[in-house]
């Protein structure tokens, strides 16, 4: 397995002597921190922006990672627009529902274009929803009302597509089961699946942010398995074997999912239960799959697979 220390070791001699600055929101979170970490260690002057009245711990770990910490309100776009002042690109890992995706990132988005930053990373970071019809997913569908938006601005927009995280799979994702030694899965045993870890995904968009140009969508995968390939992972990082279970066909799962949004609705909830079952319920129908990838793009990233993370220490 490739640790964080070993990916700093692969871009400490690859810094640009152009030093760029990127706006990041959304870095007190996971996934936007470890873009904060790769964007430093590429070379990048970072300026994370975090709400007023964040907690120390949280503002100190991007401080002493090298960022500069803006406590900004994420209600003002003038305010927002003069913080986002003289950056190259604008990082969105905002997470949350439409209040979120749709409202708070459409005022980060009229700020960037304000303040004349030529290039946009939305807070997209999942499977290919231009292939999925709207209704299909809900935090998907608002990544599109989003992403609708932003195509109509004068700015540079791209998305960076990555499936789902691969370290889900190592307790979240209700897929590879490793009390009962279980792969379960609905419809197809041979259906590819888009997997890419945190990590790589943050290396990924780090450095897309600082690429002169990038196209609208850049689609990624540290591994393509099937739910057979996630049977084989699991039994060469554990030394077990596993047995495959087909619950159902797709209809089976789509059933379960309104069953699960009747009895338990959680509306408020970000990632409920019936939300992870639709998404499964998107990658096993096949539509989102990525391709073409790109993961080529940026050579010096080297991909972690599932086995990689199914093999790390509890």
């Amino acid at each position: 397995m490739e640790s964080i220390i070993e990916k700093e070791n692969e871009f400490k001699d690859q810094t640009s002597a152009d030093i760029k600055t990127i706006v990041v929101a959304g870095a007190t979170a996971k996934l936007g921190g470890l873009i904060v970490h790769f964007l430093i260690l590429r070379g990048a002057s970072v300026k994370a922006l975090v709400r007023r009245g964040t907690s120390a711990d949280k503002t100190g770990e991007l401080s002493g990672a090298g960022a500069v910490v803006e406590e900004v309100d994420f209600d003002n776009v003038p305010e927002l627009a003069e913080a986002c002042m003289g950056a190259a690109c604008v990082v969105s890992a905002l997470s949350g529902l439409r209040d979120v995706i749709v409202d708070a990132q459409s005022r980060l988005l009229e700020a960037a274009v304000k303040a004349g930053v030529p290039r946009f990373i939305p807070s997209d970071y999942c499977i290919d929803y231009t292939n999925l019809p709207p209704g299909s997913n809900r935090n998907l569908d608002l990544r599109r009302e989003f992403n609708d938006r932003l195509d109509r601005l004068p700015v540079m927009a791209t998305s960076v597509l990555n499936g789902m995280f691969t370290d889900l799979l190592a307790g979240e994702a209700p897929l590879i089961l490793t009390g009962p030694k279980l792969v379960v899965f609905w419809g197809n045993a041979d259906q590819p699946l888009d997997f890419t870890t945190m990590s790589d995904t943050a290396a990924f968009t780090a450095a897309a942010a600082l690429d002169s140009f990038t196209p609208r969508y850049l689609r990624i995968a540290g591994e393509v398995a099937t739910p057979k390939g996630l049977k084989q992972a699991a039994e060469d990082a554990t030394g077990d074997k596993f047995r495959l279970l087909r619950v159902g066909g797709l209809g089976v799962l789509k059933a379960m999912i309104r069953i699960t949004r009747t009895l338990f609705p959680q509306k408020n909830e970000v990632f409920p239960a019936w939300q992870g079952m639709q998404y499964l319920h998107n990658m096993l129908g096949g539509r989102p799959k990525l391709h073409p990838l790109d993961n080529n793009r940026y050579p010096e990233i080297h991909w972690e697979g599932v086995r990689d993370v199914l093999s790390r220490p509890k």
